[in-house]
């Protein structure tokens, strides 16, 4: 094709460039396009961004990566969900684990079954029908094996890892596929006097870099999309008000935990992220509400171990661009917006803008109906993580500090307060359209953090009350048994993919 892309342009490394460049080398190949990416050395990365989720294993298999090898590289472990400590009130803490719950039965979610024993207070903890909450607890961990209909056969994880050595694996694997990576800092951007877009990028030495798509990774800064192109930002800072994160690594411990710990303080939460040398550490707040010496001082008083590094602060904004592609500009990363670290979302934000781009991927025309739908898709799917992640501060009876007195009463979306008050009748949860979090992740946090509803899906009642009582009591003992079954999370480690 004539007008086929030929040159394209990563500005910005880290997570976001690298991730970038070794999907388009990947699925593009070499004899598709040149692809160049400029980073300077001199320029560092937030590199917070350690915890995932599930749906990174799609992008390891796009890139045919051996995961032993991948987890030996970034020092990294396994994650079987994420424990919330003192969110819904002091003292309490419950786990939101990958896969499912039990087992849905006569076409009916397993959550309603729970809930019916629930309300007859015949059943207590969640996690007794979750064998990664199970396996979480007792720092168990395996890989998914042929075991017929036991959990054994599913077993959903994600991963930690060191954000920083993980940039080098995916360059790695980047110039393996003829992706050419040029250092520099960019002191300025050409554009076409009459279109507007962007024709190229030049250096400091003089270098310019020309390229007919430019994939916009810069960070925070947005560069291209924001600094050049002028694309706005809308802040979402009134239902999401946290916007710095005091981090630090901290010596590792004997446990290696599968899991992420996010613990709520006095003015927003800390995340604990064990590696396989380190913890990661941050302490994500509000500085309406609490000063950086404080949040310091919080952070270094509930580390596991001896600090590694002094602690460094990093200032952010949630939000989003309202154009994540605007001309000839893709925004990917940090620089289309930022949803914060509480439910491990940001590298997956990256790889769902890889993909979308892919799959709307354009010719030097630059189609609106391609830059319009990306937009739309991306908006919708930003949208509905951020009533997720709304979700967890809202939904508290906490108020013995002024953050969390606003977080409780503060008014939220329209779709959340549905999600709220249909909970809040039957217990129900549900899934919209492709929305990232499905119904049992809902589940997980109403369930953990509203309490019980005011009553139970009655179609519960097609079986029997005794025949449910059994069926949960087999599913539970299985749970066990299984986890029971799994090696330990650091011994796995040990034996198949050690740094």
């Amino acid at each position: 094709m004539e007008t086929r892309i030929k040159r394209i342009v990563i500005v910005g490394g880290g997570t976001a460039g690298w991730m970038t460049a070794a999907a388009l080398g990947k699925v593009l190949g070499r004899d598709y396009a040149d692809i160049t990416l400029v980073e300077s050395d001199a320029i560092g990365t937030v590199g917070v961004g350690e915890a995932t989720i599930p749906q990174l294993a799609t992008f390891n298999r796009m890139l045919k990566i051996d995961e032993d090898e991948f987890v030996r590289r970034t020092k990294g472990s396994f994650k079987l969900g994420i424990e919330f400590v003192n969110w819904g009130r002091m003292g309490h803490r419950y786990m939101h684990p990958f896969g499912s719950y039990g087992r849905n039965m006569n076409g009916l979610s397993f959550h309603a079954y729970w809930q019916r024993l629930k309300q007859l207070g015949e059943v207590d903890s969640l996690d007794d029908y979750s064998l990664n909450a199970t396996a979480a607890k007792s720092n168990k961990f395996m890989r998914a094996i042929d075991a017929g209909n036991s959990p054994l056969s599913e077993i959903a994880y994600a991963f930690h890892f060191d954000a920083g050595l993980y940039a080098l694996y995916l360059r790695d694997l980047a110039e393996g596929h003829g992706v050419r990576r040029h250092e520099g800092r960019i002191v300025q951007v050409h554009q076409d006097g009459e279109s507007g877009f962007v024709e190229s990028v030049e250096l400091e030495d003089g270098a310019r870099i020309e390229g007919d798509l430019f994939i916009d990774c810069s960070g925070f800064r947005g560069l291209l999309i924001a600094e050049t192109l002028g694309v706005d930002f809308v802040d979402w800072s009134r239902w999401l008000p946290c916007n710095r994160a005091m981090v630090a690594p901290c010596a590792s411990v004997d446990a290696w935990t599968p899991y992420t710990r996010s613990t709520a303080h006095a003015a927003g939460w800390q995340w604990r992220i064990p590696l396989q040398h380190r913890i990661g550490n941050g302490y994500v707040y509000c500085s309406d509400y609490i000063s950086d010496d404080e949040a310091t001082a919080t952070l270094l008083d509930n580390l596991d171990g001896e600090p590694l590094a002094e602690p460094r602060q990093v200032r952010f904004t949630t939000g989003h661009r309202t154009k994540y592609w605007e001309k000839n500009v893709v925004a990917i990363g940090l620089s289309s917006g930022f949803m914060e670290p509480l439910e491990s979302t940001s590298i997956w934000m990256i790889q769902n803008g890889i993909s979308r781009l892919l799959a709307n991927f354009p010719d030097r025309t630059f189609a609106g109906v391609d830059r319009d739908r990306y937009n739309r898709v991306m908006l919708q799917e930003t949208e509905w993580i951020r009533d997720f992640l709304i979700l967890h501060y809202h939904a508290t009876e906490r108020d013995d500090t002024p953050f969390w007195d606003y977080c409780r009463t503060m008014d939220v979306p329209e779709r959340l307060k549905e999600k709220l008050a249909v909970y809040a009748n039957t217990g129900r949860c549900f899934r919209e359209a492709d929305e990232l979090f499905n119904d049992t992740s809902w589940f997980a946090v109403l369930t953990g953090q509203c309490g019980s509803p005011r009553s139970y899906d009655p179609v519960a009642e097609m079986i029997s009350l005794e025949e449910t009582r059994e069926r949960l009591r087999q599913i539970r003992d299985t749970v066990h048994a299984s986890a029971n079954y799994m090696p330990d999370h650091r011994q796995f480690i040990q034996e198949h993919c050690a740094a």
